[in-house]
This record gives C-alpha cells, sequence and structure tokens, in this order.
C-alpha cells in the first residue's frame, strides 16, 4: 500500500520512482531560478524582462514534450502550442 503511493504517479506518466524524482527536482531548480529572476526584475525591472515567462513556457514544452513520448498521439493543450509534431 505505501509503496503505491510512490509510484502510481510516477508510473502514469511513464518514469520509475526515481526517474521522476530526478525530473521533479530538475523543474523545482528551474522554478527557482525563474523565482530569482522575477524579484530581481521587480525590484530592477530592466532586468530579467523576459526570463520568467521564457523558463515557465519551456518547462511548459518539456513536460507536454515528455508527455508525447507517452501518447501516440499528442494531448489536447498541444494545439494551444506551437510545437513540430
Amino acid at each position: 500500500m505505501i509503496e503505491k503511493l510512490f509510484t502510481d504517479h510516477p508510473r502514469s506518466v511513464g518514469e520509475t520512482y526515481l526517474e521522476h524524482m530526478a525530473t521533479a527536482a530538475s523543474f523545482a531548480a528551474a522554478l527557482f531560478a525563474a523565482t530569482l529572476a522575477c524579484i530581481i526584475h521587480a525590484v530592477l525591472p530592466f532586468l530579467f524582462t523576459t526570463t520568467g515567462s521564457s523558463m515557465i513556457a519551456r518547462l511548459y514544452e518539456r513536460m507536454i514534450t515528455h508527455r508525447w513520448r507517452q501518447r501516440e498521439t499528442p494531448p489536447p493543450e498541444a494545439r494551444y502550442m506551437n510545437f513540430e509534431i
């Protein structure tokens, strides 16, 4: 039962527990960097003018692209993104 709590979601996205941990940690690091850029931008608006939004867009693209590898067809939200299939 406890193991199922740790493996159900990673399995649902085609990853092992450790692969999912690494992926989630890399997303957290990127989000932390985006957060720092946004805080600096709040104080000094001439710096990092597109960093936060572009990092979020790249993370979203990475997440959706990874999901495509798990499916035969792109997810419905892909129609809003400008991706090559």
